[in-house]
Protein backbone atom coordinates (compact mmCIF):
# COMPACT_ATOMS: atom_id res chain seq x y z
CA UNK A 1 0.00 0.00 0.00
CA UNK A 2 3.04 2.32 0.07
CA UNK A 3 2.33 3.11 -3.57
CA UNK A 4 -1.04 4.56 -2.50
CA UNK A 5 -0.12 6.43 0.69
CA UNK A 6 -0.60 10.16 0.96
CA UNK A 7 1.97 12.42 -0.65
CA UNK A 8 2.88 10.19 -3.60
CA UNK A 9 2.00 10.01 -7.29
CA UNK A 10 -0.16 6.99 -8.10
CA UNK A 11 0.63 5.28 -11.40
CA UNK A 12 -2.02 2.54 -11.38
CA UNK A 13 -5.56 3.82 -10.91
CA UNK A 14 -8.56 1.88 -12.27
CA UNK A 15 -11.67 2.83 -10.27
CA UNK A 16 -13.99 1.11 -12.76
CA UNK A 17 -12.41 -2.23 -11.72
CA UNK A 18 -14.65 -3.27 -8.81
CA UNK A 19 -12.01 -5.48 -7.20
CA UNK A 20 -9.44 -2.67 -7.21
CA UNK A 21 -12.03 -0.19 -6.00
CA UNK A 22 -13.11 -2.27 -3.02
CA UNK A 23 -9.60 -3.32 -2.00
CA UNK A 24 -7.69 -0.09 -2.54
CA UNK A 25 -9.40 2.66 -4.52
CA UNK A 26 -12.26 3.48 -2.15
CA UNK A 27 -10.01 4.30 0.82
CA UNK A 28 -7.57 6.38 -1.23
CA UNK A 29 -10.35 8.27 -3.00
CA UNK A 30 -12.06 9.04 0.32
CA UNK A 31 -8.85 10.45 1.81
CA UNK A 32 -8.31 12.72 -1.18
CA UNK A 33 -11.96 13.76 -1.13
CA UNK A 34 -11.78 14.80 2.53
CA UNK A 35 -8.77 17.08 2.10
CA UNK A 36 -10.06 18.37 -1.22
CA UNK A 37 -13.27 19.42 0.53
CA UNK A 38 -11.29 21.17 3.27
CA UNK A 39 -9.23 23.19 0.80
CA UNK A 40 -12.23 24.00 -1.38
CA UNK A 41 -14.25 24.99 1.69
CA UNK A 42 -11.62 27.57 2.61
CA UNK A 43 -11.53 28.78 -0.98
CA UNK A 44 -15.26 29.46 -0.97
CA UNK A 45 -15.05 31.27 2.37
CA UNK A 46 -12.30 33.55 1.09
CA UNK A 47 -14.13 34.04 -2.21
CA UNK A 48 -17.26 35.26 -0.39
CA UNK A 49 -15.34 37.09 2.33
CA UNK A 50 -16.51 40.41 0.95
CA UNK A 51 -20.17 39.37 0.72
CA UNK A 52 -20.62 39.82 4.46
CA UNK A 53 -17.74 42.16 5.28
CA UNK A 54 -19.04 44.73 2.77
CA UNK A 55 -22.21 45.06 4.83
CA UNK A 56 -20.07 45.66 7.93
CA UNK A 57 -17.72 48.24 6.42
CA UNK A 58 -19.89 51.23 7.52
CA UNK A 59 -19.55 49.98 11.09
CA UNK A 60 -15.76 50.06 10.64
CA UNK A 61 -15.87 53.70 9.58
CA UNK A 62 -16.01 53.42 5.78
CA UNK A 63 -18.49 55.64 3.93
CA UNK A 64 -19.11 53.71 0.71
CA UNK A 65 -22.42 53.98 -1.15
CA UNK A 66 -24.80 51.05 -1.69
CA UNK A 67 -23.66 50.73 -5.31
CA UNK A 68 -20.01 50.72 -4.24
CA UNK A 69 -20.70 47.95 -1.72
CA UNK A 70 -22.50 45.82 -4.31
CA UNK A 71 -19.52 46.27 -6.65
CA UNK A 72 -17.13 45.10 -3.91
CA UNK A 73 -19.31 42.00 -3.56
CA UNK A 74 -19.41 41.40 -7.32
CA UNK A 75 -15.73 41.87 -8.25
CA UNK A 76 -14.40 38.70 -6.54
CA UNK A 77 -17.08 36.66 -8.33
CA UNK A 78 -16.02 37.95 -11.73
CA UNK A 79 -12.35 37.20 -11.07
CA UNK A 80 -13.24 33.82 -9.57
CA UNK A 81 -15.25 32.91 -12.67
CA UNK A 82 -12.45 33.86 -15.06
CA UNK A 83 -9.72 32.14 -13.07
CA UNK A 84 -11.59 28.84 -12.99
CA UNK A 85 -10.50 28.01 -16.53
CA UNK A 86 -6.73 28.01 -15.86
CA UNK A 87 -7.35 26.28 -12.51
CA UNK A 88 -9.23 23.50 -14.31
CA UNK A 89 -6.43 22.89 -16.81
CA UNK A 90 -3.79 23.07 -14.07
CA UNK A 91 -4.89 19.74 -12.54
CA UNK A 92 -4.06 17.50 -15.53
CA UNK A 93 -0.94 19.59 -16.18
CA UNK A 94 0.62 19.71 -12.68
CA UNK A 95 -1.31 17.09 -10.68
CA UNK A 96 -4.24 17.42 -8.27
CA UNK A 97 -2.15 17.30 -5.09
CA UNK A 98 0.43 19.76 -6.38
CA UNK A 99 -2.17 22.25 -7.49
CA UNK A 100 -4.10 22.00 -4.22
CA UNK A 101 -0.93 23.03 -2.41
CA UNK A 102 -0.44 25.99 -4.75
CA UNK A 103 -4.08 27.12 -4.68
CA UNK A 104 -4.30 26.88 -0.87
CA UNK A 105 -1.09 28.88 -0.43
CA UNK A 106 -2.40 31.53 -2.85
CA UNK A 107 -5.21 32.30 -0.38
CA UNK A 108 -2.65 34.11 1.78
CA UNK A 109 -2.78 37.01 -0.70
CA UNK A 110 -6.46 38.01 -0.35
CA UNK A 111 -6.67 37.23 3.38
CA UNK A 112 -3.63 39.25 4.46
CA UNK A 113 -4.47 42.16 2.14
CA UNK A 114 -8.00 42.19 3.56
CA UNK A 115 -6.64 42.27 7.11
CA UNK A 116 -4.47 45.25 6.26
CA UNK A 117 -7.08 47.27 4.35
CA UNK A 118 -9.92 47.11 6.86
CA UNK A 119 -7.68 48.60 9.55
CA UNK A 120 -7.20 51.77 7.50
CA UNK A 121 -10.42 53.78 6.89
CA UNK A 122 -8.41 56.18 4.72
CA UNK A 123 -7.78 53.42 2.16
CA UNK A 124 -9.10 54.60 -1.27
CA UNK A 125 -12.05 52.78 -2.75
CA UNK A 126 -10.09 51.70 -5.83
CA UNK A 127 -7.57 49.92 -3.58
CA UNK A 128 -10.46 48.05 -1.97
CA UNK A 129 -11.61 46.98 -5.44
CA UNK A 130 -8.16 45.59 -6.25
CA UNK A 131 -7.96 43.74 -2.94
CA UNK A 132 -11.47 42.36 -3.43
CA UNK A 133 -10.39 41.10 -6.85
CA UNK A 134 -7.69 38.93 -5.25
CA UNK A 135 -10.41 37.11 -3.31
CA UNK A 136 -11.36 35.63 -6.67
CA UNK A 137 -8.42 33.24 -6.19
CA UNK A 138 -10.67 31.36 -3.77
CA UNK A 139 -13.24 30.85 -6.52
CA UNK A 140 -10.73 29.02 -8.66
CA UNK A 141 -10.29 26.31 -6.02
CA UNK A 142 -13.69 24.85 -6.84
CA UNK A 143 -12.82 24.15 -10.48
CA UNK A 144 -9.51 22.45 -9.75
CA UNK A 145 -10.96 20.47 -6.85
CA UNK A 146 -13.89 19.15 -8.87
CA UNK A 147 -11.67 18.32 -11.85
CA UNK A 148 -9.33 16.43 -9.52
CA UNK A 149 -11.96 14.40 -7.64
CA UNK A 150 -13.64 13.43 -10.91
CA UNK A 151 -10.60 11.24 -11.69
CA UNK A 152 -10.74 9.34 -8.41
CA UNK A 153 -14.27 7.88 -8.55
CA UNK A 154 -15.98 5.34 -10.84
CA UNK A 155 -18.75 6.63 -13.08
CA UNK A 156 -21.57 5.18 -10.99
CA UNK A 157 -20.32 6.97 -7.86
CA UNK A 158 -19.40 10.33 -9.35
CA UNK A 159 -22.77 11.92 -8.60
CA UNK A 160 -22.50 11.57 -4.83
CA UNK A 161 -18.73 12.17 -4.73
CA UNK A 162 -18.89 15.36 -6.79
CA UNK A 163 -21.97 16.43 -4.83
CA UNK A 164 -20.21 16.00 -1.48
CA UNK A 165 -17.07 17.73 -2.74
CA UNK A 166 -19.05 20.67 -4.06
CA UNK A 167 -21.33 20.85 -1.01
CA UNK A 168 -18.38 20.88 1.35
CA UNK A 169 -16.96 23.77 -0.62
CA UNK A 170 -20.26 25.60 -0.93
CA UNK A 171 -20.68 25.39 2.86
CA UNK A 172 -17.72 27.73 3.09
CA UNK A 173 -20.09 30.51 2.03
CA UNK A 174 -22.50 29.79 4.89
CA UNK A 175 -19.65 29.46 7.39
CA UNK A 176 -18.07 32.81 6.52
CA UNK A 177 -21.45 34.56 6.55
CA UNK A 178 -22.42 33.05 9.91
CA UNK A 179 -19.18 33.26 11.82
CA UNK A 180 -17.45 36.36 10.44
CA UNK A 181 -19.75 38.77 12.35
CA UNK A 182 -19.09 36.74 15.51
CA UNK A 183 -15.32 36.52 15.05
CA UNK A 184 -14.91 40.23 14.32
CA UNK A 185 -17.19 41.31 17.19
CA UNK A 186 -20.02 42.50 14.98
CA UNK A 187 -22.95 40.35 16.09
CA UNK A 188 -23.92 37.19 17.93
CA UNK A 189 -26.50 34.55 17.03
CA UNK A 190 -29.92 35.20 18.56
CA UNK A 191 -28.33 35.48 22.01
CA UNK A 192 -27.09 31.88 21.84
CA UNK A 193 -23.57 32.84 20.78
CA UNK A 194 -21.99 36.13 21.74
CA UNK A 195 -19.91 38.31 19.45
CA UNK A 196 -16.19 38.16 20.11
CA UNK A 197 -15.16 40.55 22.87
CA UNK A 198 -12.52 43.23 22.60
CA UNK A 199 -14.28 45.54 20.17
CA UNK A 200 -15.01 45.41 16.46
CA UNK A 201 -12.05 44.10 14.41
CA UNK A 202 -12.69 43.02 10.80
CA UNK A 203 -9.03 42.11 10.37
CA UNK A 204 -9.47 39.06 12.61
CA UNK A 205 -11.26 37.24 9.78
CA UNK A 206 -8.34 37.80 7.42
CA UNK A 207 -5.77 36.51 9.89
CA UNK A 208 -7.87 33.47 10.78
CA UNK A 209 -8.27 32.34 7.17
CA UNK A 210 -4.60 32.97 6.43
CA UNK A 211 -3.72 30.44 9.13
CA UNK A 212 -6.28 27.95 7.82
CA UNK A 213 -4.87 28.32 4.30
CA UNK A 214 -1.45 27.22 5.58
CA UNK A 215 -3.08 24.23 7.27
CA UNK A 216 -4.78 23.24 4.00
CA UNK A 217 -1.53 23.47 2.04
CA UNK A 218 0.35 21.31 4.58
CA UNK A 219 -2.47 18.75 4.66
CA UNK A 220 -2.48 18.49 0.87
CA UNK A 221 1.29 17.92 0.91
CA UNK A 222 1.05 14.98 3.32
CA UNK A 223 -2.32 13.36 2.56
CA UNK A 224 -3.29 13.91 -1.09
CA UNK A 225 -2.11 12.23 -4.30
CA UNK A 226 -1.38 12.98 -7.92
CA UNK A 227 -2.65 10.51 -10.55
CA UNK A 228 -0.25 9.97 -13.43
CA UNK A 229 -3.12 8.66 -15.58
CA UNK A 230 -4.90 12.01 -15.24
CA UNK A 231 -2.10 13.91 -16.95
CA UNK A 232 -2.92 15.65 -20.21
CA UNK A 233 -1.99 18.85 -21.98
CA UNK A 234 -4.19 21.97 -22.05
CA UNK A 235 -4.43 21.51 -25.83
CA UNK A 236 -6.12 18.12 -25.32
CA UNK A 237 -8.47 19.61 -22.75
CA UNK A 238 -9.42 22.56 -24.94
CA UNK A 239 -10.95 20.22 -27.52
CA UNK A 240 -14.12 20.20 -25.43
CA UNK A 241 -14.73 23.83 -26.42
CA UNK A 242 -15.98 22.52 -29.75
CA UNK A 243 -18.56 20.22 -28.13
CA UNK A 244 -22.17 21.37 -28.15
CA UNK A 245 -22.90 19.92 -24.73
CA UNK A 246 -20.07 21.91 -23.15
CA UNK A 247 -21.95 25.11 -23.84
CA UNK A 248 -25.43 23.78 -23.17
CA UNK A 249 -24.39 22.56 -19.72
CA UNK A 250 -22.48 25.80 -19.06
CA UNK A 251 -25.64 27.75 -19.87
CA UNK A 252 -27.74 25.62 -17.52
CA UNK A 253 -25.11 25.97 -14.80
CA UNK A 254 -25.52 29.74 -14.92
CA UNK A 255 -29.12 29.10 -13.89
CA UNK A 256 -28.24 26.80 -10.99
CA UNK A 257 -24.80 27.69 -9.63
CA UNK A 258 -24.88 31.26 -10.93
CA UNK A 259 -28.03 31.77 -8.88
CA UNK A 260 -26.56 30.08 -5.81
CA UNK A 261 -23.34 32.10 -5.73
CA UNK A 262 -24.95 35.35 -6.89
CA UNK A 263 -27.75 35.25 -4.34
CA UNK A 264 -25.31 34.13 -1.62
CA UNK A 265 -23.08 37.11 -2.33
CA UNK A 266 -25.97 39.58 -2.45
CA UNK A 267 -28.15 38.25 0.38
CA UNK A 268 -26.55 40.24 3.26
CA UNK A 269 -26.98 43.52 1.39
CA UNK A 270 -30.46 42.53 0.13
CA UNK A 271 -31.67 42.01 3.69
CA UNK A 272 -29.97 45.16 4.92
CA UNK A 273 -31.39 47.27 2.08
CA UNK A 274 -34.99 46.06 2.32
CA UNK A 275 -35.53 45.18 5.99
CA UNK A 276 -33.04 47.21 8.05
CA UNK A 277 -32.73 50.91 8.80
CA UNK A 278 -29.66 52.57 10.31
CA UNK A 279 -28.88 56.08 9.01
CA UNK A 280 -25.46 56.25 10.69
CA UNK A 281 -23.32 53.57 12.42
CA UNK A 282 -23.49 55.38 15.77
CA UNK A 283 -27.29 55.01 15.92
CA UNK A 284 -28.77 51.61 16.88
CA UNK A 285 -30.48 50.09 13.85
CA UNK A 286 -34.04 48.81 13.68
CA UNK A 287 -35.56 45.98 11.64
CA UNK A 288 -34.02 42.67 10.58
CA UNK A 289 -30.29 42.21 11.24
CA UNK A 290 -28.75 40.47 8.21
CA UNK A 291 -26.08 38.83 10.40
CA UNK A 292 -28.72 36.48 11.83
CA UNK A 293 -30.07 35.23 8.51
CA UNK A 294 -27.65 35.86 5.60
CA UNK A 295 -25.90 32.51 6.02
CA UNK A 296 -29.09 30.47 5.70
CA UNK A 297 -29.31 30.68 1.91
CA UNK A 298 -25.83 29.31 1.33
CA UNK A 299 -26.37 26.68 4.03
CA UNK A 300 -29.59 25.39 2.47
CA UNK A 301 -28.13 25.40 -1.05
CA UNK A 302 -24.98 23.59 0.07
CA UNK A 303 -26.81 20.88 1.99
CA UNK A 304 -29.18 20.35 -0.95
CA UNK A 305 -26.36 19.85 -3.46
CA UNK A 306 -25.39 16.24 -2.63
CA UNK A 307 -29.10 15.44 -2.44
CA UNK A 308 -29.32 16.67 -6.03
CA UNK A 309 -26.48 14.32 -6.99
CA UNK A 310 -28.25 11.43 -5.27
CA UNK A 311 -31.54 12.21 -7.01
CA UNK A 312 -29.69 12.41 -10.33
CA UNK A 313 -28.07 9.01 -9.73
CA UNK A 314 -31.51 7.55 -9.06
CA UNK A 315 -33.84 9.34 -11.49
CA UNK A 316 -31.53 10.92 -14.07
CA UNK A 317 -29.87 14.33 -13.90
CA UNK A 318 -31.87 15.84 -16.76
CA UNK A 319 -35.24 15.11 -15.14
CA UNK A 320 -34.06 16.47 -11.79
CA UNK A 321 -32.64 19.59 -13.45
CA UNK A 322 -35.91 20.15 -15.30
CA UNK A 323 -37.94 20.17 -12.10
CA UNK A 324 -35.27 22.27 -10.43
CA UNK A 325 -35.99 25.12 -12.81
CA UNK A 326 -39.73 24.72 -12.25
CA UNK A 327 -39.10 25.15 -8.52
CA UNK A 328 -36.79 28.13 -9.05
CA UNK A 329 -39.43 29.88 -11.14
CA UNK A 330 -42.02 29.34 -8.41
CA UNK A 331 -39.67 30.57 -5.68
CA UNK A 332 -38.68 33.65 -7.66
CA UNK A 333 -42.32 34.59 -8.21
CA UNK A 334 -42.81 34.24 -4.46
CA UNK A 335 -39.92 36.63 -3.76
CA UNK A 336 -41.29 39.15 -6.29
CA UNK A 337 -44.74 39.05 -4.68
CA UNK A 338 -43.24 39.65 -1.23
CA UNK A 339 -41.15 42.59 -2.45
CA UNK A 340 -44.23 44.24 -3.98
CA UNK A 341 -45.83 44.29 -0.52
CA UNK A 342 -42.97 46.21 1.12
CA UNK A 343 -43.69 49.70 2.42
CA UNK A 344 -41.36 52.49 1.30
CA UNK A 345 -39.35 53.70 4.30
CA UNK A 346 -39.24 57.52 4.59
CA UNK A 347 -35.76 58.96 4.31
CA UNK A 348 -36.42 61.83 6.72
CA UNK A 349 -36.01 60.65 10.31
CA UNK A 350 -36.86 64.05 11.78
CA UNK A 351 -39.25 63.86 14.69
CA UNK A 352 -37.49 61.18 16.67
CA UNK A 353 -36.78 61.57 20.36
CA UNK A 354 -33.62 61.17 22.40
CA UNK A 355 -34.74 57.68 23.29
CA UNK A 356 -35.42 56.79 19.64
CA UNK A 357 -33.85 58.79 16.77
CA UNK A 358 -36.48 57.45 14.35
CA UNK A 359 -39.78 59.12 13.49
CA UNK A 360 -43.02 57.23 14.00
CA UNK A 361 -43.42 56.90 10.22
CA UNK A 362 -40.02 55.25 9.84
CA UNK A 363 -40.64 52.85 12.72
CA UNK A 364 -44.07 51.91 11.34
CA UNK A 365 -42.67 51.22 7.86
CA UNK A 366 -39.74 49.16 9.15
CA UNK A 367 -42.01 47.14 11.44
CA UNK A 368 -44.45 46.46 8.59
CA UNK A 369 -41.63 45.23 6.38
CA UNK A 370 -40.20 43.12 9.21
CA UNK A 371 -43.50 41.26 9.41
CA UNK A 372 -43.12 40.34 5.72
CA UNK A 373 -39.54 39.15 6.14
CA UNK A 374 -40.43 35.52 7.06
CA UNK A 375 -42.31 35.15 3.77
CA UNK A 376 -39.41 36.68 1.85
CA UNK A 377 -36.97 34.36 3.62
CA UNK A 378 -39.03 31.21 2.97
CA UNK A 379 -39.38 32.01 -0.74
CA UNK A 380 -35.68 32.86 -1.05
CA UNK A 381 -34.58 29.70 0.77
CA UNK A 382 -36.81 27.69 -1.56
CA UNK A 383 -34.81 29.13 -4.49
CA UNK A 384 -31.57 28.25 -2.72
CA UNK A 385 -32.72 24.67 -2.09
CA UNK A 386 -33.72 24.25 -5.73
CA UNK A 387 -30.47 25.76 -7.00
CA UNK A 388 -28.48 23.44 -4.73
CA UNK A 389 -30.29 20.38 -6.06
CA UNK A 390 -29.75 21.68 -9.59
CA UNK A 391 -26.03 22.15 -8.94
CA UNK A 392 -25.75 18.50 -7.99
CA UNK A 393 -27.87 17.20 -10.86
CA UNK A 394 -26.15 19.24 -13.60
CA UNK A 395 -22.68 18.14 -12.51
CA UNK A 396 -23.88 14.55 -12.47
CA UNK A 397 -25.06 14.96 -16.08
CA UNK A 398 -21.67 16.02 -17.45
CA UNK A 399 -19.68 12.77 -16.92
CA UNK A 400 -22.64 10.72 -18.17
CA UNK A 401 -23.03 12.81 -21.33
CA UNK A 402 -19.33 12.45 -22.20
CA UNK A 403 -19.34 8.73 -21.33
CA UNK A 404 -22.43 8.17 -23.47
CA UNK A 405 -20.81 9.94 -26.42
CA UNK A 406 -17.62 7.89 -25.95
CA UNK A 407 -19.49 4.56 -25.87
CA UNK A 408 -21.47 5.51 -28.94
CA UNK A 409 -18.37 6.21 -31.02
CA UNK A 410 -15.99 3.55 -29.64
CA UNK A 411 -15.37 0.01 -30.85
CA UNK A 412 -14.84 -2.93 -28.45
CA UNK A 413 -11.09 -2.55 -28.98
CA UNK A 414 -11.02 1.18 -28.19
CA UNK A 415 -13.63 1.25 -25.41
CA UNK A 416 -11.09 1.46 -22.55
CA UNK A 417 -9.13 4.34 -24.09
CA UNK A 418 -12.37 6.10 -25.04
CA UNK A 419 -13.68 5.99 -21.46
CA UNK A 420 -10.38 7.35 -20.07
CA UNK A 421 -10.57 10.16 -22.60
CA UNK A 422 -14.18 10.82 -21.60
CA UNK A 423 -13.16 11.12 -17.94
CA UNK A 424 -10.45 13.65 -18.79
CA UNK A 425 -12.80 15.60 -21.02
CA UNK A 426 -15.61 15.59 -18.46
CA UNK A 427 -13.20 17.16 -15.94
CA UNK A 428 -12.50 19.89 -18.49
CA UNK A 429 -16.21 20.44 -19.15
CA UNK A 430 -16.88 20.56 -15.40
CA UNK A 431 -14.29 23.32 -15.09
CA UNK A 432 -15.60 25.30 -18.06
CA UNK A 433 -19.19 25.00 -16.86
CA UNK A 434 -18.07 26.08 -13.41
CA UNK A 435 -16.34 29.13 -14.85
CA UNK A 436 -19.28 30.17 -17.01
CA UNK A 437 -21.81 29.44 -14.25
CA UNK A 438 -19.86 31.49 -11.74
CA UNK A 439 -20.44 34.59 -13.87
CA UNK A 440 -23.84 34.67 -12.23
CA UNK A 441 -22.04 35.61 -9.04
CA UNK A 442 -20.97 38.84 -10.75
CA UNK A 443 -24.09 39.55 -12.79
CA UNK A 444 -26.64 39.15 -9.99
CA UNK A 445 -25.11 41.64 -7.51
CA UNK A 446 -24.49 44.07 -10.37
CA UNK A 447 -28.13 43.76 -11.46
CA UNK A 448 -29.19 44.68 -7.94
CA UNK A 449 -26.85 47.61 -7.39
CA UNK A 450 -24.66 48.63 -10.34
CA UNK A 451 -23.10 52.12 -10.13
CA UNK A 452 -25.55 53.47 -12.73
CA UNK A 453 -28.63 52.31 -10.78
CA UNK A 454 -30.19 55.22 -8.89
CA UNK A 455 -32.85 53.27 -6.98
CA UNK A 456 -31.53 49.84 -5.86
CA UNK A 457 -34.80 48.97 -4.09
CA UNK A 458 -36.81 49.23 -7.32
CA UNK A 459 -34.02 47.59 -9.32
CA UNK A 460 -34.20 44.50 -7.12
CA UNK A 461 -37.84 43.88 -8.07
CA UNK A 462 -37.10 44.23 -11.78
CA UNK A 463 -34.04 42.00 -11.46
CA UNK A 464 -36.00 39.11 -9.98
CA UNK A 465 -38.47 39.38 -12.86
CA UNK A 466 -35.59 39.05 -15.32
CA UNK A 467 -34.25 36.05 -13.41
CA UNK A 468 -37.63 34.31 -13.54
CA UNK A 469 -37.67 34.76 -17.32
CA UNK A 470 -34.15 33.33 -17.55
CA UNK A 471 -35.20 30.24 -15.60
CA UNK A 472 -38.02 29.68 -18.09
CA UNK A 473 -35.41 29.64 -20.88
CA UNK A 474 -33.25 27.18 -18.90
CA UNK A 475 -36.29 24.96 -18.36
CA UNK A 476 -37.08 24.91 -22.08
CA UNK A 477 -33.44 24.20 -22.95
CA UNK A 478 -33.25 21.26 -20.55
CA UNK A 479 -36.42 19.75 -21.95
CA UNK A 480 -35.43 20.23 -25.59
CA UNK A 481 -31.85 18.91 -25.36
CA UNK A 482 -31.99 16.27 -22.62
CA UNK A 483 -35.56 15.26 -21.78
CA UNK A 484 -37.53 15.41 -25.04
CA UNK A 485 -38.43 11.93 -26.33
CA UNK A 486 -40.07 12.81 -29.65
CA UNK A 487 -38.89 14.57 -32.79
CA UNK A 488 -39.56 18.28 -32.86
CA UNK A 489 -39.39 20.60 -35.89
CA UNK A 490 -37.34 18.05 -37.80
CA UNK A 491 -34.89 17.61 -34.93
CA UNK A 492 -33.99 14.14 -33.66
CA UNK A 493 -34.95 13.18 -30.11
CA UNK A 494 -32.75 14.40 -27.26
CA UNK A 495 -30.44 12.36 -25.00
CA UNK A 496 -33.41 11.24 -22.91
CA UNK A 497 -32.79 7.62 -23.90
CA UNK A 498 -29.31 7.77 -22.34
CA UNK A 499 -30.88 8.75 -18.99
CA UNK A 500 -28.34 11.46 -18.36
Amino acid sequence: MDNYRGGVTIDHWTPEDEAFWESTGKKVAKRNLIWSIFSEHLGFSVWLLWSVSAALLPKAGFTFTVSQLFLLVAIPNLVGALIRLPYTFAVPKFGGRNWTIVSATALLVPTLLFAWAVQHPETPYWVFCLIAATAGLGGGNFASSMANINFFYPTKKKGMALGLNAAGGNLGVAVIQLFLPIVVGGAGIFGLVKASEGGFHLERAGYLYAVLAVVAAVAAWFFMNNLSGARSSPREQLKVLSYKHTWVMSFLYIGTFGSFIGYSAAMPLLIKLNFWNQPVPTVPGIGINFAYYAFLGALVGSVARPFGGWLADKYGGARVTLWTFVAMIAGTLGVIYTLTLLVAVPTNTAGGSAASPYSDEVVAAVNANSELFPWFLVAFLFIFAASGIGNGSTYRMIPLILANEARRKATPETAGAAMLKATKESSAVIGIAGAVGALGGFLIPMTFGAPWIEDPVSAIKVAFGVFAGFYVICLATTWFVYVRTTSFAGRAPSLAGANV
